[in-house]
Parts: structure tokens; sequence; C-alpha cells
């Protein structure tokens, strides 16, 4: 292994050739290395995705390294600026996994209707059931009438299912910005019927904060 400081890192990445491979090769062992360690916190390395996780992290990790050279400040060292890159790498993979078998059909139904759309009733609320229920009959009057059969879909999806913004897009064939783009303006017009019903607790309009 070479003793490389900060500077000597930045200095053999910046440009391609001999130096950038051996570089790269050696980074990728280190983060073969050190990856597994933190990545055992969230998943066993029993698991049988545990090894093609790592592999991916790591491989995802150097084309990022080199994407992103330009903003690493020599604050800390090279190597743990790059080690934190390939921890989000593998965790936002990981988040990612947990959702490719499960089905998401609704995102690619067609037509006004869009998909159907229920609010659990075990969302924090209004002591008064009389006017958690009415709450609640608003909110579900206003995600049908006011909101896209794509922004439905996003909401049902991201809100309501907790499934990361990647995995919507990865699934609609489209990307993050435009996932967001729905999801922010689903959340500003739902705020904006219910202030005007005159229904603005905010536990519920929480919900729909960016």
């Amino acid at each position: 292994m070479t003793d490389r400081d900060n500077k000597a890192w930045v200095r053999e990445l910046e440009k391609p050739g001999p130096q950038r491979e051996a570089a790269l090769e050696e980074l990728r062992a280190q983060v073969l290395r050190a990856l597994p360690r933190g990545l055992s916190r969230w998943l066993s390395p029993n698991n049988p995705e545990f090894d093609e996780l790592v592999e991916d992290a790591a491989q995802e990790t150097l084309l990022r390294v080199l994407k992103q050279l330009h903003t690493f400040e020599g604050k800390g060292q090279f190597i743990n600026w790059v080690y934190k890159i390939s921890v989000r790498i593998a965790l936002n993979d990981l988040r990612g996994r947990k959702w490719r078998n499960v089905s998401l059909d609704f995102l690619q139904e067609e037509g006004d209707e869009g998909p159907a759309f229920q609010v659990a009733s075990g969302m924090s609320s209004p002591e008064s059931t009389a006017e958690r229920n009415e709450i609640m009959q608003q909110l579900q009057r206003a995600i049908n009438e006011e909101l896209t059969a794509k922004q439905r879909a996003a909401m049902m999806a991201v809100v309501i299912q907790g499934v990361p913004m990647e995995e919507v897009a990865r699934r609609l064939g489209s990307n993050r910005n435009a996932v967001y783009k729905l999801l922010h303006d689903a959340r500003k017009k739902l705020k904006s019927r219910l202030e005007k019903a005159g229904f603005p607790p905010k536990e519920l309009l929480s919900m729909f904060d960016s």
C-alpha cells in the first residue's frame, strides 16, 4: 500500500493515466476492506446480498470520487472522505433493494382516476374523534380532487408507504428531481386546501412539508 497524503491522492486521480489507475486500484482495495465494518451495522455479513452490495458500492464509489474530486476541500483525510461516500452509496443501495420485490404497479396506472388513495387513521391528530374524522375526510377529499394521478401515486409511494424517491423514480423511468417536484406541488395543493377549509393542525400539515 502506498502512503499517499491528500495532495498526492488528488494529484494522481486528477488526470487519466497509469498513476490514476494505480490510485483507483488501491482506493478500491481500501474501500473493500473498510466498508464491510461500517455496513455491518445495518446488514448482517451473513446476508447473501452483503458481498454483492459491498462490491457494487465500491465500484460506484470510485466513479463518484472522480466526479466529485473537485469538491474535496482537504479539511480531513482524503480516505475518510472517500469512506463516507462509500457508506452513503451502500446505504442508498440497501434502501433501494428493500423495495425491489415490492409491487408498485399503481405508479404505472393511467387515467384521471389514478390509484385509490387511503389515509391511515392512526396518524397524529386532534384529541376529538369527531374533529379527527372530519379532518381525515377533508384530507381524503383534497387528495382525490386536487392532485393529479401521478401526484397521488407519488404521495402514496413516498409519504404513505415510505418508498425512497430514488426507487420511485427508477420505477417511473424518471429521476429524483422529477419525483421531488411531484411531491412538492402535491404538498402545496393539500396545505392550501386544508387551510382554506379551516383545518390547519400542525400535526397533520407537517406531513406535507418539504
